[in-house]
C-alpha cells in the first residue's frame, strides 16, 4: 500500500538524495544521507541494500565510497522505487485479511482502487521531475569542483 508507509518515503527520500547531491557520477555516503535525513544510519541500510539489490542504486566500495544512481533520473520513476521497497504485495494481502465482508466488499476494493490510481501517478513522475522541482523551489545543487595541482 502506498498511502503513509514509512518504508516508501525512507526509500523516495534516500533516492532524491542521492540524486541531487551525488547523481551518476558523483558519490554520497549511506552516513551523510542518513543525516541529512534525521534517520539513524544502520535504519537505512536495508533500504539502501533493497535499492541496490533493485538496481537504482550503485554502491561504491572503499574509504571514499557510498552510493550514486544505477540509472539516469529521467528513466527512474518513483513506482519503481516503491517497488524496490517490497509493497507490492501488501494490497493483495490487505485484501484476504480477515471474514469482515464488510471490510472485503467495501474497503478493500476502494483501497485497491486508490492504490492503483498512485501507482499510475508514481509511474508518470521521474526522478528527474522530483530534481526539477527542488530547483524551482530555490534548492542549488552542489557543484563539482575543479581538481587543482596547486604546489
Amino acid at each position: 500500500m502506498y498511502l503513509k508507509n514509512d518504508r516508501i518515503l525512507t526509500a523516495l527520500s534516500i533516492m532524491l538524495d542521492v540524486a541531487f547531491y551525488a547523481g551518476r557520477s558523483g558519490v554520497v555516503s549511506g552516513a551523510d544521507i542518513a543525516k541529512r535525513s534525521g534517520l539513524l544510519r544502520r535504519g537505512i541500510e536495508p533500504v539502501l541494500q533493497a535499492l541496490s539489490r533493485a538496481g537504482l542504486l550503485d554502491s561504491v566500495r572503499g574509504p571514499k565510497g557510498g552510493y550514486r544512481l544505477g540509472r539516469s533520473p529521467r528513466v527512474v520513476s518513483l513506482h519503481e522505487i516503491v517497488c524496490a521497497v517490497g509493497i507490492r504485495d501488501q494490497v493483495a494481502a490487505f485484501q484476504g485479511k480477515g471474514n469482515n465482508p464488510l471490510q472485503s466488499l467495501v474497503i478493500a476494493p476502494l483501497w485497491a482502487e486508490l492504490n492503483d490510481g498512485i501507482k499510475e501517478r508514481l509511474s508518470g513522475i521521474t526522478l528527474a521531475d522530483l530534481l526539477q522541482q527542488a530547483e524551482r523551489s530555490g534548492l542549488e545543487r552542489p557543484r563539482q569542483a575543479p581538481i587543482s595541482f596547486t604546489i
